[in-house]
């Protein structure tokens, strides 16, 4: 069983294919599908997802690239809409509700890095891991030369862990997350040769801290660069991931689901389930 820990299923680049991508995923091994959002205008998309496809789960949360066009009152409804799934936890729609997230800070983009922006990044993500605090729920956090800041708010509201998407700190920052409760997200990036540094992470932390992931349309692995990536091109992520490892595509697949699992307890609650009822 491989799991996508992060995929943008409701994507645009999908042009509606995206049941059918999951489809692909899911005959080629794929056997969840972790669907992030990014703003208050996607929260039904990735809801709707989930709900019309058996492997796929969705967290909410607003994303540090889209929080310019963001208002205050969208982490409002965000906390109430929490909420509402919290206490409904039996329809389907709650129950594959999982985390927050994606959320974060992005201190690549230039303009982000200016005022006032960053300080509505800032407000914005430390809003959002209160809501994760309060109601105990995991996050999947978006990192992009902004590790350090982030390890400062989670110093501040600490939440039950997590996953550091697209993970490409130092290893000493890794440490840091990992010592948080979290797991760290690799995918795409780290199957070329020339990404030194995250191949040596990938194949050099501990095996209970790293998760796998595409992060579909985005970061396409080398074989498929410059061009649209999809969740099923995670199983040939592990393979690589496999390789680097030294160890059997079967344990990659075992150990780095059982780390998503481990880190995502709604969604190892819902595949416990699953796998019982099927039995």
């Amino acid at each position: 069983m491989w799991i996508d820990s992060h995929c943008h299923l409701d994507a645009s680049e999908f042009a509606g294919k995206s049941l059918q991508l999951a489809d692909e995923a899911e005959r080629m091994g794929v056997s969840a599908i972790v669907i992030p959002a990014v703003h208050r205008s996607n929260f039904s998309a990735v809801q709707e997802l989930a709900q019309n496809h058996a492997h796929c789960y969705y967290t909410l949360g607003i994303h540090p690239m889209y929080v310019p066009t963001s208002k205050e009152e969208d982490l409002q409804f965000l906390r109430e809409l929490v909420a509402a799934l919290m206490r409904d936890s039996g329809s389907a729609l709650a129950s594959r509700f999982i985390g927050i997230g994606e959320i974060g800070l992005d201190f690549f983009v230039p303009a982000l890095c200016e005022s006032p922006l960053k300080e509505k990044q800032i407000f914005f993500y430390s809003e959002q891991l209160k809501i994760a605090r309060d109601f105990e729920l995991p996050v999947l956090l978006h990192v992009r030369k902004s590790q350090d800041q982030i390890l400062k708010y989670l110093r501040r509201i600490p939440v039950p862990g997590g996953i550091a998407h697209a993970f490409n700190g130092s290893e000493q920052q890794a440490k840091n997350f990992i010592e948080h409760g979290f797991k760290l997200g690799f995918g795409g990036a780290m199957t070329f040769t020339r990404a030194l540094q995250l191949r040596r992470l990938a194949s050099g932390l501990p095996f209970n801290s790293i998760v796998l992931e595409t992060d579909a349309p985005d970061i396409a692995p080398h074989w498929c660069h410059p061009g649209i990536n999809t969740p099923g091109e995670l199983v040939q992520i592990g393979h690589e991931f496999a390789q680097l490892r030294g160890c059997s595509i079967e344990e990659a697949a075992r150990q780095t689901s059982n780390n998503v699992l481990d880190v995502l307890p709604r969604l190892a609650r819902l595949i416990k389930t699953s796998s019982v009822q099927g039995a």
